[in-house]
């Protein structure tokens, strides 16, 4: 059996580097869920192939059929998680003072809180600088980059920083080039701290009172 993985482990080529058939895309889609459970509960570096096999209730055999090792799991894991990234920064529109701000910013805070609550195992490791391969920090880094650089896109267009016309005397705002980073900080920092715990059944007041509170104080 040893000597069968190790042949498939040498030979197979991994996902990414072929096209992949209805079914290929559904065991790759398991193994990748498979793995982002182990990875959520042991942590990547105490994860094993062996555990990822098991939750996916398929063989080693396979597993190598897909991917070279766990790392490079990892990197499709990333992958997906900088492409809802990228998506979460394009769809941002304008986050203005009123209700119709207030609905946007929602939209926006509960996707980051739902692809956070999906790959925080992933992004814990582009947090924790704890990874294997140079690529990956590189996507981790670009990944929030473009989320901070749209945030302070829209704080720009409304305002949100620096001094404004009819401003107090003496009022103290936020700095322009800070602002956006503190923001995303906030909500990565929360959104880690609930899904850390699980889902809370208050979820939605949670998620509308933190938009409340992003609203006010950075827009």
């Amino acid at each position: 059996m040893t000597q069968q993985v190790e042949a498939v482990r040498s030979s197979g080529r991994p996902a990414s580097e072929r096209k992949l058939r209805a079914r290929g895309r559904r065991t790759s889609a398991r193994l990748l869920d498979a793995g982002l459970r182990v990875f959520s509960e042991r942590g990547y570096h105490a994860a094993r192939v062996d555990d990822i096999v098991e939750r996916a209730a398929t063989s080693h055999g396979t597993f190598y059929l897909y991917f070279s090792n766990k790392e490079d799991l990892l990197q499709a894991l990333a992958r997906e998680c900088a492409g809802e990234m990228q998506r979460l920064a394009d769809e941002l529109g304008d986050v203005t003072p009123d209700a119709a701000g207030h609905a946007e910013l929602r939209a926006w805070v509960e996707g980051f809180y739902l692809t956070y609550t999906r790959y925080g195992a992933v992004i814990r490791v582009w947090m924790e600088e704890q990874l294997p391969d140079p690529e990956l920090a590189r996507m981790g880094t670009e990944a929030f980059r473009r989320l901070a650089s749209t945030l302070g896109e829209r704080m720009t267009a409304g305002r949100a920083t620096g001094d404004e016309p009819g401003d107090e005397p003496g009022r103290v705002r936020v700095r322009a080039d800070l602002a956006p980073v503190l923001l995303l900080a906030m909500v990565e920092r929360f959104t880690y701290f609930a899904a850390s715990r699980g889902r809370p059944a208050d979820e939605d007041r949670l998620l509308d009172d933190l938009t409340l509170l992003v609203q006010r104080g950075f827009f």
